[in-house]
């Protein structure tokens, strides 16, 4: 049975929804959770501590430990501010859940350019500015385990949420670097795509099911296991919900390939003329980094056209 026993968990935007279940599975399983709500509406205006104190206190109610904290991840001071408080209250660091969101919706035709950092300072902000002092405490304690939220809308678009897209986009590229940067120091970097009805979500958009399998609590246990020892996976983004956990994860065709120096340079000619094999799934690659997706065109210049 996996076991949290003495582990310190931070949880963003732990207030409700994905947040809340995310909060009260680490606590059951033993965590000590620090819950981070801003308590804002939802398209980030206002603020309110009692969400964060209400699920704390559901969780001290149920025999765990926790405790709240109202302070925005939209700032570098911020982000500190909110891992000293659990360094405080707990004397260590184990666990980071980035869970904190907010959504402002726009055609992209209708987007006021000037309002997107009210949504890119929460969500890829935020990302950054939480995980960076966590990893740090938990580089000197050669242990962690920190937790993205990632996005379907991310990886594969809706209409009208550009700027949220783009945010959760920015978040796996960082994923993508800091599972290679994080490994000797014992830290597993992953992240979760949620899908679930939360007060984020159209209440058309799941219409198709049960409200109770869009819970998030049928997210959290995918959560729970990122968050332990038991994780064997880093640099993953999976996609959880409905009772569903599949990857995500980004590949490479084998594509065309035309030998500069022996077939002459490559032309917009040659392009429109192999979009077919350019945008052909069958045998594609998965490159571990960028060095290793350079790797594989550098062979096919040195083995030529042949």
């Amino acid at each position: 049975m996996i076991s949290l026993e003495g582990r310190v968990a931070v949880v963003s935007g732990a207030g409700a929804g994905l947040g809340r279940a995310y909060a009260l599975a680490l606590a059951e399983r033993g965590a000590k959770v620090l819950v981070n709500d801003l308590g804002a509406a939802l398209d980030g205006s206002g603020s309110s501590s009692s969400s964060a104190e209400s699920v704390a206190a559901e969780i001290v109610a149920a025999g765990g430990e926790a405790v709240a904290d109202g302070t925005s991840v939209a700032t570098a001071e911020g982000g500190e501010a909110i891992v000293q408080h659990a360094l405080d209250a707990f004397g260590r660091l184990d666990i980071l859940v980035n869970n904190a969101g907010n959504m402002r919706l726009s055609s992209f035709a209708k987007l006021e350019v000037a309002t997107i950092d009210e949504v890119l300072d929460v969500h890829l902000g935020g990302t950054f500015y939480l995980s960076k002092p966590a990893w740090t405490a938990m580089a000197a304690q050669k242990s962690g385990r920190i937790i993205f939220t990632g996005s379907g809308l991310g990886a594969f678009g809706i209409y009208g949420a550009g700027v949220y897209a783009a945010a959760k986009g920015g978040i796996a590229g960082l994923l993508n670097v800091l599972e290679l940067e994080s490994e000797r120091h014992g830290i597993k970097v992953n992240g979760v795509a949620p899908m679930a009805q939360t007060r984020m979500v159209n209440d058309d958009l799941y219409s198709e099911v049960p409200a109770t399998s869009v819970s998030p609590d049928l997210v959290a246990p995918v959560v729970v296991y990122l968050a332990s020892d038991e994780c064997a996976v880093n640099g993953e983004m999976w996609s959880v919900g409905a009772g569903s956990v599949a990857r995500l994860f980004t590949g490479r065709t084998k594509g065309y390939f035309k030998h500069p120096a022996e077939d002459g340079p490559l032309t917009a000619e040659d392009v429109s003329g192999h979009t077919a094999e350019i945008m052909d799934t069958a045998g594609f690659s998965e490159p571990p980094n960028w060095p290793a997706e350079w790797q594989m065109v550098a062979k096919l210049n040195e083995e030529g056209s042949s």
